[in-house]
């Protein structure tokens, strides 16, 4: 990269990389959990699951959103020299460096299932359904205001509070036709 140039990443792709592997694995784990019948038994454990799966999709989708909407309003235009990383790139890097964290939560989902079955697996069904929400938030803010919502990648990392962590200091923004990722961080369709 030349002087001043800096990786950027999309916000809402970041958001919506987890959305899917979140929700597969609850589901998963749901089916899993729901063979067993527990201490509860299944109609108490899918009951309790709708509930916390509903509770889980409304918490992750409205958290963090004024941090969110604070870094959109003062994003700064993108130079000319920043690198857009492509969507494909950034769901595989968010899915490597969570790998563990998903497979220790699926492993707990089922495991919570001896005692309580189904709503380990549909609380994270539901954590999925509320990034893609989120994302889906963010994709309507982005259209609106006719700007997609960049970070930089050195920002992001493990530990870093994903694209609204306390390092990131401020979005980037680019017109609706940059990167290869449309609005809300879904592939662009032909």
């Amino acid at each position: 990269m030349g002087r001043g140039a800096q990786g950027l990443v999309r916000a809402a792709v970041v958001v919506r990389a987890g959305a899917a592997p979140l929700w597969w694995s609850g589901v998963l784990a749901a089916g899993i959990g729901v063979l067993p019948g527990g201490f509860t038994g299944r109609r108490i454990g899918v009951m309790a699951g709708a509930v916390l799966f509903v509770v889980a999709a409304l918490w992750v989708a409205y958290s963090r959103r004024k941090r969110y909407l604070k870094l959109t309003r003062e994003a700064t235009r993108a130079g000319r020299h920043d690198v857009l990383q492509d969507r494909a790139v950034t769901v595989r890097n968010w899915r490597r460096g969570h790998r563990w964290w998903l497979l220790l939560g699926f492993l707990a989902a089922v495991g919570s299932s001896l005692a309580v079955p189904a709503v380990g697996g549909m609380v994270l069904a539901g954590a999925g359904a509320g990034l893609w929400l989120k994302a889906a938030w963010l994709g309507r803010r982005e259209s609106g205001e006719d700007a997609l919502v960049w970070l930089r990648v050195d920002w992001l990392g493990a530990r870093a509070g994903g694209p609204v962590g306390k390092q990131v200091k401020g979005y980037r923004a680019t017109g609706t036709a940059a990167g290869d990722a449309a609005p809300g961080g879904g592939a662009r369709r032909p």
